[in-house]
């Protein structure tokens, strides 16, 4: 089995490809295209945005410098607050206590996954099913 955080990094790498091969891609497309669960999708977004390799624009996602920061990074801040004040627990609980949507807190773990700056308690499990501490 392969660590979570790891896994983040494959999928940011496989999103990246389509995107290399394609051009700029509609979310819905490049989901189908990558094969990707939702929640695998948006943390390898999170990722490449705090890589600073992916752009989000008139509904579609290329390669470019990002402007996903005040986003995403706005979010990993809050999600980075709620580990410091509750230690370990897991995405679902984060995105109610942070306020913030499911998916968003998803691109959020993998900003912070990709910074180093946090660990599963699981390495393998799902998303959803691993709780999350500050490292």
């Amino acid at each position: 089995m392969v660590d979570i955080i790891d896994k983040f990094g494959r999928n940011a790498g496989k999103i990246w490809a389509e995107l290399s091969k394609k051009g700029s891609l509609e979310e819905k497309i490049l989901l189908k295209k990558t094969r990707l669960k939702e929640e695998d999708f948006y943390a390898a977004i999170g990722w490449l945005a705090r890589e600073d390799k992916i752009c989000y624009t008139q509904g579609k996602y290329h390669l470019s410098p990002t402007n996903l920061t005040e986003k995403i990074g706005g979010n990993a801040g809050k999600l980075y607050t709620t580990l410091i004040n509750l230690g370990e627990i897991n995405v679902s609980s984060i995105a109610k206590i942070s306020k913030i949507q499911k998916k968003d807190a998803y691109s959020a773990i993998g900003w912070l996954a990709r910074e180093d700056k946090i660990s599963p308690k699981k390495k393998n499990a799902s998303i959803n099913s691993t709780e999350f501490k500050l490292k």
